[in-house]
């Protein structure tokens, strides 16, 4: 078993569905309940255990920057990257390779809220699991992920933005993961997918099926993907 000390998360993008929310500010720094949705992430990982972070920015990086600093007011290491083309989630991953190093690490996506006991469940990671790839029940499978998994909750197959007819999943990829380095023999082969992006589904479902087990964890309580000013919305509404 290995604990985890490490998180990454993916806070470069401008998130135009939000849009004049995000004119000045990169999504991840809206605020949902008084503080920023990125401060909520942080914090929560923060109370699992996790002190050193990177953040990869892109758009209006700076308000990031300026917000989290170097993490010391927070009693936090904090670093940055900059992604500098938008080209997706999995060519986005191999400027962590540096911070990672040689351990395995929380990765989130930078507008994904959950229930903060939750990242105390997946920071210990068996010896024997490559990656975890978080999931939720009753959510539409179109707007995101679909996550694959036999009677072991061991992913097989993972898929974005299924279109209707496809088979589907009750299993919604949630946007938290937990990694090994070895993803990033992964990331490396990726080649554009039909959107014109590197696609770290792909990434996992390669890894998933080369015999490494890639575990589905269901999240508890609550959860968001802050994706548009509806759900906004009804996160500040109470």
């Amino acid at each position: 078993m290995t604990t985890l000390r490490k998180a990454v998360l993916l806070a470069a993008g401008r998130g135009t569905r939000m849009r004049e929310l995000t004119a000045d500010v990169p999504k991840p720094m809206i605020k949902v309940r008084g503080k920023p949705i990125l401060l909520h992430i942080v914090e929560g990982l923060q109370a699992a255990g996790i002190k050193d972070f990177l953040i990869i920015v892109g758009y209006h990086g700076d308000a990031v920057r300026n917000y989290f600093g170097d993490g010391t007011c927070f009693g936090l290491q904090i670093r940055y990257a900059t992604q500098v083309v938008q080209d997706g989630t999995g060519r986005v991953l191999d400027l962590a390779r540096d911070f990672v190093g040689d351990s395995p690490f929380v990765l989130s996506y930078g507008d994904i809220l959950v229930d903060p006991v939750n990242y105390k469940s997946i920071i210990d990671l068996a010896d024997d699991i490559e990656a975890i790839v978080s999931v939720k029940q009753n959510e539409d499978v179109s707007k995101g992920g679909a996550v694959f998994v036999n009677e072991r909750m061991e992913v097989t197959d993972i898929r974005e933005k299924m279109q209707p007819g496809e088979a589907t999943s009750p299993w919604y990829n949630a946007g938290v993961y937990v990694f090994r380095p070895s993803i990033f023999e992964r990331t490396a082969k990726l080649q554009p997918s039909p959107r014109g992006e590197y696609e770290l589904t792909d990434a996992i479902r390669d890894l998933a099926r080369s015999g490494r087990r890639v575990k589905g964890f269901e999240l508890s309580g609550e959860w968001a993907d802050v994706r548009d000013p509806e759900i906004l919305a009804q996160l500040n509404s109470f």
